[in-house]
């Protein structure tokens, strides 16, 4: 009786040398800045910290509309 594999006859593993770049593009906060909005109820994160007081003062203005 013959063991079943998978179709493709390739193994499961995977490559270690993509790996960091699939957590980055899959929602990992890894080398980001986190910013904290309205009060603590709000979190996101950004890739360049200097942008951090920008990005804070465009949510509040969106908030009073």
């Amino acid at each position: 009786m013959k063991r079943n594999r998978p179709i493709s006859g390739v193994t499961n593993k995977v490559n270690p040398a993509i790996t960091p770049q699939i957590s980055a593009a899959c929602g990992s906060v890894k080398g980001k800045y986190a910013v904290v909005l309205d009060g603590g109820k709000t979190t996101i994160f950004i890739s360049d910290k200097s942008r951090e007081a920008e990005i804070i003062e465009r949510y509040n203005q969106r908030r009073g509309r």
